[in-house]
């Protein structure tokens, strides 16, 4: 979820007016009760964002789940495609999957901490950009989702004519595999939106 690496101080929504509140399917931990590896893992997200979010509290419940997600999302952090590519890869792949929980965080992160404009967030979640770079690279990631990883020869081709690289592929799809994982375990859990809320996008569009 965090994608610019998580070295960060998050402002999580505390007003009841701004978030969803639900009876989420899973648990979320509270910090100050848990024990073991997963205490230690919620005190290194503790000491770097500033606060615990739901998601990780709720992956909690399993310490090798949030301890493999922080390992994925922080060395994708560091790749090629860098923090904005990384949000636009992330609204476009969570949109697709319905994940209102992600949309509404990397909407904030986007906007708050990675600077992206509006229109540019917005776009992002139609899969779309008006960088066609950028562009080829939601679409294929899109791409990726829609047809569950067996995408054509002319897929990647044209992703490979828009300028990426064989490493810069592979870590779209990375970051799909990464959005995956979030968006899925997130729709699962029905897990409580603890950021502003994003509205749907027919909402924002009218």
């Amino acid at each position: 979820m965090l994608q610019q690496g998580w070295c960060m101080q998050l402002c999580i929504v505390n007003n009841d007016e701004q978030k969803i509140t639900t009876m989420a399917r899973l648990k979320a931990l509270n910090p100050d009760e848990a024990t073991g590896k997963t205490k230690e893992l919620f005190n290194v997200i503790q000491s770097k964002l500033g606060v615990v979010p739901n998601m990780m509290r709720t992956m909690g419940n399993s310490p090798a789940l949030l301890q493999s997600y922080l390992n994925l999302n922080d060395t994708l952090a560091h790749g090629i495609l860098g923090a904005k590519n990384g949000e636009l890869l992330a609204l476009a792949i969570s949109e697709n999957n319905s994940c209102n929980y992600c949309v509404s965080a990397h909407s904030y992160i986007g906007e708050k901490l990675v600077h992206i404009d509006a229109n540019t967030l917005v776009n992002a979640r139609n899969g779309k950009s008006a960088d066609a770079k950028t562009d080829a690279a939601l679409k294929f990631a899109n791409t990726l989702v829609d047809k569950k990883g067996l995408v054509n020869d002319s897929d990647v081709d044209t992703v490979k004519a828009a300028g990426f690289t064989d490493g810069e592929i592979g870590e779209i799809v990375g970051h799909v595999a990464l959005n995956i994982l979030t968006n899925y375990f997130n729709n699962t859990a029905d897990t409580e939106i603890d950021f502003p809320v994003t509205k749907p996008l027919p909402a924002i569009e009218a």
